[in-house]
């Protein structure tokens, strides 16, 4: 079910100068024109700033504009940043981040909550008094209707792998899984009183942080009933599990208790307004209109002019081109990196793929070509990690010792990083397939995403260095689109092609499993399967214990540079820019969890 974090390379807002999110499988949808949430207090578009009536940044109108589309607004199976920006203001989770950080969560529909049995439940109080936007109070059942409707739901183009995976002890749906049952589902979330209790199959160190992710926000279950949505029985929920949620009737209509509501949305606009019953206080801006704009010159023209407040740049070359030091115009930089990125080997490749002549004679490479440690080795050390840092990320950055952001905790940074050193990568290939490959030479085929310039400089320059080692090595560079990629990566067909990774939640799990477990989402494209990884992983996922962990997770970055599993790319600081008459940004304040760009929600912003 892991399908996501593949997200951001094809939806994200490319804000930063490399490919922001992970690959995705969600598919684009048309979307449609929507009434107000709220039918009793619709805004008017003049009131609202629609873009129809030419939308300008003024002190009351948060303007955005990006390349992006939006799949969805239904928080069950928002699983991109296009999206997600505008979910997670419109509606809330339980549990949010505190200022900046990455680890330290806070209340948000819950005041408080405890942990019991040992990690095996939790009791959440939630916070009284809080409206949706039709104006019905929240309660338990909305929360305990909200995450029954995500563990019944749940597909590969939405989050909810992870949470069923805490609550089920699977990440599958009940059709994939016939294990799983209507009394599963029940038990697992349930309400004493006006408390919401979670009762966990296994220990999961990371759930209270999976709690924070915009697609377990609450949802207005009698407005959902009302139109449409799943009516939360036993009797019907069987007609529901695994359905597409791109185009439900909740994404059409939304109502959640956020700080705005939603006006209007059509294929080239999404237009919201302060909710005025929003529990912890109405918005500064009235306003935040997001416009559609796929020409790049267009939208940096419109931040320069004023006309928006923050656009989808094109990353730290632009931003330093055309908008640095120009009137009106403020930089965030070297902001936190939250961001993984690397080139795959795959170990196994599997039969169709394109092989040559499938043989260690020059002319192309067996299937399991990779499984050889030191070619792997080879490939690793001709990496010149600085230069890549110099010619794409202009000096900014550092080298990585492992698939996971040196932000997050489990990162050590005692570790040596991955170290770029043509001799060694020559004496490795020396010793590679016992000697023959240094004679044989090989043929290999390598894939990146089409348009994407980190990725093709990356290979260029892998394939610069392996080639000037010995003139019979040879590395073909094709570009792909990203679909031809994700389903040719699927089927292990894949053999050395870039790989990224950017956070669900705020966990070292969310990388290191996914990265470098036997069962994580990378193991159709590195085929690996590490026996002493597998188990510190496992250790790592079953105890609340920071120490254990982190000892846990320095042991696989320590086995996994020395076995060479990746090629690793450097951390890449972020950069972004807006108005200067947008208040509210700070690096202090800066969070990367957060969908919208500037690291913070809208309701905590405000416009001179």
């Amino acid at each position: 079910m892991q399908t996501r974090a593949l997200i951001f390379a094809t939806l994200t807002l490319l804000l930063a100068a490399c490919d922001t999110k992970t690959e995705t499988s969600t598919t684009k949808t048309e979307t449609q024109t929507t009434p107000a949430a709220d039918p009793a207090t619709p805004a008017t578009p003049a009131a609202a700033g629609t873009a129809d009536s030419g939308a300008k940044a003024d002190a009351s109108t948060l303007v955005i504009q990006q390349s992006a589309d939006i799949p969805t607004l239904d928080p069950g199976t928002t699983y991109d940043t296009s999206s997600g920006q505008i979910v997670e203001n419109l509606y809330e989770p339980l549990v949010g981040y505190k200022g900046s950080s990455i680890s330290d969560l806070q209340g948000v529909l819950a005041t408080e909550w405890k942990e019991e049995d040992g990690g095996l439940k939790y009791r959440f109080t939630l916070r009284p008094n809080v409206k949706f936007h039709t104006g019905n109070p929240m309660t338990c059942a909305d929360a305990e209707y909200t995450f029954e409707r995500n563990l019944v739901t749940n597909t590969g183009d939405s989050g909810n792998w992870f949470i069923s995976e805490s609550l089920l002890g699977t990440p599958k749906n009940a059709v994939d899984d016939p294990s799983i049952t209507w009394e599963r589902i029940d038990q697992a979330v349930e309400c004493d009183g006006e408390t919401l209790v979670f009762t966990l199959p296994k220990v999961d160190p990371a759930f209270v942080s999976k709690l924070a992710y915009t697609g377990q926000s609450i949802v207005d279950s009698k407005h959902a009933k009302e139109i449409g949505e799943w009516d939360g029985t036993e009797k019907t929920w069987k007609e529901h599990v695994g359905k597409e949620l791109n185009g439900s009737p909740l994404a059409q209509k939304p109502s959640g208790t956020g700080p705005y509501m939603l006006v209007s949305r059509d294929n080239a606009n999404v237009t919201t307004k302060a909710f005025g019953d929003y529990w912890g206080g109405k918005p500064k801006i009235e306003n935040v209109v997001l416009k559609i704009v796929p020409e790049e010159a267009s939208r940096l023209q419109a931040l320069l002019r004023g006309d928006a407040d923050f656009v989808e740049t094109g990353g730290r070359p632009m931003i330093d081109e055309q908008l640095r030091g120009k009137e009106g115009i403020a930089i965030l930089d070297n902001l936190p990196d939250t961001y993984v990125f690397g080139i795959s080997m795959n170990q196994k490749i599997a039969d169709g793929a394109d092989l040559g002549s499938g043989k260690l004679d020059g002319q192309g490479i067996p299937a399991d070509f990779f499984s050889d440690v030191d070619v792997r080795r080879g490939f690793a050390s001709a990496f010149n990690v600085q230069d890549y840092i110099d010619q794409v990320q202009q000096g900014k950055g550092t080298p990585r010792n492992f698939q996971l952001p040196d932000t997050f905790p489990g990162y050590d940074k005692s570790i040596p990083a991955q170290p770029f050193d043509m001799e060694a990568a020559t004496a490795a290939f020396k010793k590679a397939w016992g000697g023959k490959l240094w004679d044989t030479g090989f043929t290999i085929n390598a894939s990146y995403r089409q348009g994407s310039v980190p990725a093709q400089t990356a290979m260029e320059m892998l394939k610069a260095n392996i080639e000037s080692i010995n003139p019979k090595f040879k590395i073909n560079i094709q570009p792909k689109q990203w679909s031809e990629i994700l389903a040719s990566a699927k089927d292990g067909k894949e053999i050395l092609t870039t790989t990224s990774w950017a956070p669900d939640y705020a966990d070292p799990d969310n990388f290191v499993y996914t990265f470098y477990h036997k069962d994580g989402y990378y193991k159709s494209r590195t085929a690996l399967d590490d026996a002493e990884i597998n188990g510190w992983i496992e250790e790592a996922r079953t105890t609340t214990d920071p120490a254990k962990r982190q000892a846990a997770y320095s042991k696989v970055a320590k086995k996994a540079l020395d076995q060479a599993y990746f090629i690793l790319m450097p951390t890449n600081p972020g950069i972004r820019a807006y108005r200067s008459s947008v208040q509210g940004v700070s690096e202090g304040s800066y969070n990367p969890m957060y969908a919208f760009g500037l690291g913070t929600l809208w309701k905590d912003l405000s416009k001179q």
